[in-house]
């Protein structure tokens, strides 16, 4: 049977301000989408993908009606459901008879909502969609009820029902490895440009879930106290040598935390070195989980960066979002990376519940303090399914317009701060961080190649917008803001 994977249109100046989209812009891999492309081809499916970072909403109807689908699979985001709605509605009007599912992290946090909000969506996948699309396929395909489909939200009759969740894939070893063969020219795919030295960039997850419990972060897990499931050191070692076949450079490891089993993350590094593999790699951790031995490893095997979530540097915001960890620990992960040579990446947090406004400048400092190679500045954002946007009406107030969701958009404020501080702080935090003179200084002496020269130039120019727009991070969006959900 044919199915299409769709990834509805965007634009970076959707998400990002025009001024600074070119240092932001981020076009990953998007892994969920390829392992369930690759998870439908292994049952016998002809599967296409088409991504709407690159293709026009026109351009996507006319690629499905040359293909001809029976199913085709819509991922969406929060920010972009709408678009995912007019994607389905332009489908079912073009194609006659499709059907037509919805997956990706807003339709699995908030289910049967989305069949609500159209009716050209027939279903929605609430978890693990390799094993819930292999099925609904099968279905399809054959004419059984839906019911019998796990994981699945879906119409019957003029109902809503949802069948039994989808047990997690617990020995994800037996997943085939995504289906980057389906994206086109891999050099597409390129994350923003001071955070990879090699392209082109392929992206791997060697684990899924968390044990940690941010109450920002989004685990379809949740509830159901799994906690990480790991795949094995030679399975990530089998996908790595296939990327590396297939002509990827660099491997940007997306898991939550590489280091979150601390024997497992060493034991990768040392295979990675030991056998020799030429590549560089990029990946993130928690700053109470790593050490010096772990990062002289990392940097040994040809990783270059480390991205540590930072978040804050008011240890009572810290706690507020129960990163479980500390001021000091991240002080001293930070330091550590940077004597161990690795460029470290620190993102904070700014509006988090019960922060002042003194404290989100005290963290402004904090950042200039670690001085990180790169510090990014998000809005705090109440995604649907996480214990902040459950918990709202409790801690401040969220906007009613799904297209502020995006990091950017202070779409939840706490009631200690107004949006308005909000915006005006994100500003603040990257001019007094990017201004400062020892960081430009360092930048400058850091210009090795011609990729350093052009990072540097798209920096200077997003910085030189910071300081003549005082206007850079407002939307034009008029969302209201709602203490109720």
């Amino acid at each position: 049977m044919k199915i299409a994977l769709v990834i509805p249109p965007w634009r970076p100046e959707d998400i990002f301000p025009t001024k600074t989209a070119s240092v932001q812009i981020n076009y990953w891999q998007p892994l969920g989408t390829l392992y369930v492309a690759s998870a439908l081809m292994e049952a016998g499916h002809e599967v296409r993908f088409l991504n709407g970072a690159f293709l026009s909403h026109g351009e996507i109807l006319s690629a499905l009606k040359d293909f001809g689908p029976r199913v085709v699979g819509l991922y969406s985001t929060t920010f972009g459901w709408k678009r995912a709605c007019k994607m389905a509605e332009a489908v079912k009007a073009g194609l006659g008879h499709v059907f037509v599912v919805a997956g990706g992290p807003y339709p699995i946090a908030v289910k049967g909502q989305c069949l609500g909000d159209t009716h050209a969506v027939d279903a929605v996948v609430t978890g693990e969609g390799e094993v819930t699309m292999v099925e609904l396929a099968e279905a399809i395909s054959c004419g059984r009820n839906l019911s019998g489909v796990r994981g699945l939200a879906c119409r019957k009759g003029d109902e809503i029902i949802e069948t039994p969740p989808m047990p997690l894939i617990e020995e994800l070893d037996k997943l085939p490895f995504p289906a980057r063969e389906l994206l086109g020219s891999p050099d597409l795919y390129i994350p923003p440009p001071a955070t990879y030295r090699r392209k082109p960039v392929a992206v791997i997850i060697t684990s899924r879930g968390c044990n940690r419990r941010c109450i920002f972060c989004f685990q379809i897990d949740r509830y159901r106290e799994k906690g990480i499931r790991y795949r094995s050191v030679d399975n990530v070692m089998k996908e790595i040598e296939h990327c590396l076949g297939q002509g990827y450079r660099e491997i940007k490891f997306i898991d939550d935390t590489l280091a979150s089993d601390y024997g497992r993350a060493l034991e990768l590094a040392q295979e990675i070195k030991r056998r020799r593999l030429d590549f560089t790699w990029f990946a993130s951790a928690c700053v109470n989980q790593v050490d010096r031995r772990l990062l002289r490893a990392f940097k040994d095997a040809g990783c270059w960066a480390i991205l540590m979530g930072a978040e804050s540097g008011v240890q009572k915001n810290l706690n507020a979002l129960r990163k479980g960890i500390t001021v000091e620990q991240i002080r001293t992960a930070v330091r550590v990376a940077k004597e161990e040579g690795l460029k470290v990446f620190t993102p904070f947090l700014i509006g988090i519940p019960g922060e002042t406004y003194e404290e989100a400048l005290k963290t402004i400092e904090f950042a200039c303090e670690l001085d990180p190679d790169v510090a990014n500045f998000h809005a705090l954002t109440p995604f649907p399914g996480t214990e902040l946007y459950d918990r709202a009406p409790e801690l401040g107030y969220i906007s009613d317009e799904w297209e502020d969701y995006t990091y950017q958009g202070a779409a939840f404020v706490p009631h200690s701060m107004t949006r308005e501080e909000i915006v005006r702080l994100r500003q603040i935090a990257f001019r007094r961080f990017y201004g400062r003179p020892r960081f430009l200084i360092r930048r400058l002496l850091s210009i090795r190649t011609i990729h350093d020269l052009s990072v540097s130039i798209k920096g200077l120019r997003s910085l030189v917008s910071l300081y003549l727009n005082e206007n850079l991070f407002k939307t034009g969006r008029s969302g209201q803001f709602i203490s109720e959900q």
